[in-house]
């Protein structure tokens, strides 16, 4: 086994294994996984920016319903390949990438001998990635989306702009530029929890900050021009595409800002075997929110697993 760092950080259980792997074109890749019992196997993939540690205390819920956990650093973040070894921006050249990514995690030997039936939990980017996952047939018992990112917030006109730009702008490097109105900072340490974006909880975006002030090699800035591009062209073309009939559970926060509310709803209603939770009072990280907002989201996921496993 290829190990990797895992950090110890505030919230993360004891009993991680983390490893590299190699993606289809080389790119190096983090995973790290729990062993939980033989109940299941949950595979979370994060949202854009995030970083395998950040997920420790989720872990250790999912651990203690008796599962085993799976989590992937995306490339361009975490402790995964940064194109240009840059931490400033995100960048990807295809959203197809990511499922390359997905697909080395889940060939590694040690994810294979898990114990259990396989499901899909995913947040933000995280849910993109595994809404394609789905339409491409990942075979998985059931699927979990926290805020997906099936629609980003922007008039079409600006949208359309960043596609002229990233086209014309391309032999400058402008697809490697920041989305206008975004910064090469970490968001979590430019800003203040006073009216944050993420959450309701101070407890856990001190978390965040302190994983970024004790690793800032996991941090990442904004996104780039061909990023969002790219993004945008990936949600499109999953809005109409096919989901197959297995049980998948969707929650949508009513403060959330960071992704488009109204794609979310849209499109989690079109499943064939569809539970569609609006979360009031939740920001974006519905899974890391106030105690009361964590009660109310897990007795839903509770009884979501115990009618699947």
């Amino acid at each position: 086994m290829n190990t990797a760092p895992l950090h110890d950080l505030l919230g993360v259980p004891a009993g991680g294994q983390a490893m590299f792997v190699s993606a289809k074109d080389g790119t190096k890749i983090r995973i790290a996984y729990w062993q939980g019992g033989d109940r299941g196997t949950v595979l979370l993939l994060p949202g854009r920016t995030e970083y395998i540690e950040k997920y420790g205390r989720m872990v250790a819920k999912l651990l203690a319903r008796n599962l085993n956990v799976v989590i992937i650093d995306w490339r361009g973040q975490g402790l995964s390949h940064r194109y240009d070894a840059r931490r400033d921006r995100g960048y990807v050249e295809s959203f197809q990438h990511y499922q390359q990514d997905l697909t080395a995690a889940l060939s590694a030997p040690e994810i294979i001998a898990l114990q259990g039936p396989k499901m899909l939990f995913s947040h933000s980017m995280g849910g993109c990635i595994a809404l394609r996952a789905l339409v491409d047939g990942l075979d998985v018992k059931a699927a979990v989306f926290s805020s997906p990112m099936w629609g980003l917030p922007g008039s079409a006109p600006a949208k359309n702009m960043l596609r002229v730009v990233d086209i014309l702008g391309r032999p400058f490097g402008l697809h490697k530029t920041l989305v206008p109105d975004t910064k090469p900072t970490y968001y979590v340490s430019a800003n203040p929890f006073e009216g944050n974006e993420l959450t309701n909880d101070a407890d856990y975006y001190a978390m965040f900050k302190s994983h970024l002030n004790a690793e800032p090699n996991l941090g990442l800035g904004g996104p780039t021009i061909h990023w969002a591009v790219e993004a945008i062209k990936e949600m499109k073309a999953l809005m109409s595409a096919q989901v197959p009939d297995i049980p998948i559970l969707t929650f949508l926060g009513t403060q959330e800002i960071v992704v488009e509310g109204e794609a979310i709803e849209a499109r989690a209603l079109t499943f064939p075997n569809a539970q569609f939770e609006i979360i009031k009072d939740s920001k974006h990280e519905v899974w890391m929110e106030i105690p009361e907002i964590q009660t109310q989201v897990w007795d839903i996921m509770d009884q979501f697993l115990d009618k699947i496993l």
